[in-house]
């Protein structure tokens, strides 16, 4: 199962808390920096690509997936990392006007509640179907509530093997 694969490539990282939603990207892409899997420039990427489109990597509750666009030129491997943090990360960003560099006015009514996360899975891919390809991996999992119940739970690398055993079919 992926988790296991995740765990073997040394991807997976337990943090306490990050300073906020940019620290939280920043450190989701740690792992995948220390081995050339994308450059130091790819969580800035992430980060503007979300500054730009409003928090699009928190999918459910709890879940966030920090990518890029399809053939970023900052990925040179396909891999996908996973971190989980202690405290919830909020993701409390409005999306900047496309032409100017202020956020726009959204009128209260129509702002989205807060997104929050705990368990980031951040992918990187070389191409569009290696990236659709780390999508459906991960499909698969997040579409198993137990599954996410328990990822919401680990404390460790060793929680992932056993969850990787558990729900291995």
């Amino acid at each position: 199962m992926l988790l296991r694969d995740i765990v073997e490539q040394n991807h997976a990282h337990f943090i306490e808390r990050a300073e906020n939603w940019e620290d939280s990207i920043r450190q989701s892409c740690k792992l995948l920096i220390a081995d050339g899997t994308v450059t130091e420039a790819y969580p800035e990427e992430i980060i503007d690509c979300v500054k730009t489109n409003g928090p699009y990597i928190v999918l459910m509750p709890g879940f966030a997936l920090p990518h890029s666009m399809e053939n970023s030129k900052n990925a040179h491997g396909t891999a996908i990392a996973f971190m989980k943090v202690k405290d919830p990360v909020f993701f409390d960003v409005q999306k900047k006007d496309p032409g100017g560099p202020q956020a726009e006015e959204v009128p209260a009514a129509d702002v989205p509640p807060v997104k929050s996360a705990t368990v980031f899975f951040t992918l990187a891919a070389v191409d569009s179907e290696h990236h659709l390809l780390n999508m459906r991996k991960l499909w698969k999992m997040l579409t198993d509530e137990a599954l996410c119940a328990d990822l919401l739970k680990a404390e460790s690398v060793d929680d992932l093997l056993e969850l990787d055993k558990k729900y291995t079919k």
